[in-house]
């Protein structure tokens, strides 16, 4: 949507950080980007935002694994915006949007609470803890250990004739909603990009024991993350936010170093077990500016 307040400089702006963020994927030099003059960006999410395991580690506390190049700061040095408030926090819910959230070193507060009417992008990374990646992980991997070459882990949350994660993805649609009506509301003329994940499993086998799904699950969590983020991105439609998706074949955790967006069990890349590495998170800044970018260009 373009807001009433955005000028046409800068919609210039965001266009050379396009070719700028463009341009830094493929390797190629380019300038920096130009300032946004008043503009106030404001990220709220979980680890696929605050980037753990990824050099620097900035802010506190220091259990949100917040870094100094996950997406919401990459965005900010692409965009030069007036001001950037990065609440971002490792292991954070729907519900960690309203209440503070304990994690080492102390408690995040409400990441809400840093939304206000002054905000004029908002980004939203969250829903993935809500349908329980790090659970998900711990049982199908436990699972694979005895049957690598099986589907345990569908079996187990398919045991009862219905998809419990389907379920779960069912019910995160409601809190997903809840929490972007309530960014709208405290700050009602800002921008609203809800992030969806980026792809963790390829199609086919799989790698087990790199990443620990067995080769019959692997279908079965890849569309589970399919269904999560077609769901996020009928939420944000329903709610009049954009939608920015990274999800893209070949740069998943079973991919080679040089090419994965997201690392295996052991990275290779400086980055937590199964998270995005640098790489993934300019990506995902990437998909953040150019999903503005076009609807900005077609409003």
């Amino acid at each position: 949507m373009l807001t009433p307040g955005r000028s046409r400089r800068t919609i210039a702006a965001m266009r050379r950080a396009a070719a700028l963020a463009i341009a830094l994927l493929v390797g190629v030099p380019a300038a920096p980007a130009s300032a946004a003059p008043g503009r106030h960006y404001v990220a709220i999410g979980d680890s696929y935002a605050s980037g753990p395991g990824i050099p620097e580690r900035v802010g506190e506390p220091a259990g949100c694994g917040r870094s100094s190049n996950n997406y919401p700061s990459v965005l900010a040095r692409w965009v030069r915006f007036a001001s950037v408030t990065d609440v971002t926090c490792g292991g954070a819910r729907t519900e960690d949007m309203w209440a503070p959230q304990a994690v080492p070193g102390g408690a995040n507060p409400p990441q809400l609470d840093a939304v206000t009417r002054r905000a004029s992008l908002v980004t939203v990374s969250v829903g993935g803890n809500d349908i329980g990646f790090g659970e998900i992980l711990a049982t199908c991997g436990r699972l694979a250990a005895a049957d690598p070459l099986g589907a345990p882990c569908q079996a187990h949350y398919t045991a009862g004739g219905t998809d419990v994660l389907a379920a779960r993805i069912d019910t995160v649609a409601g809190e997903v909603a809840g929490v972007l009506a309530e960014v709208r509301r405290r700050a009602p003329h800002a921008e609203i990009v809800l992030v969806g994940y980026l792809r963790i499993l390829p199609d086919g086998p799989g790698c087990w024991p790199a990443v620990p799904f067995a080769a019959g699950d692997t279908p079965y969590f890849n569309g589970t993350q399919r269904r999560l983020n077609d769901t996020l991105a009928r939420v944000a439609r329903e709610s009049g936010a954009l939608f920015a998706n990274p999800y893209t074949s070949g740069h998943d955790a079973c991919a080679a170093p040089e090419d994965r967006w997201v690392e295996p069990l052991r990275p290779a890349s400086p980055a937590a077990p199964i998270h995005p590495n640098a790489r993934g998170m300019a990506v995902t800044a990437a998909v953040v500016l150019v999903t503005t970018l076009l609807s900005a260009r077609t409003t």
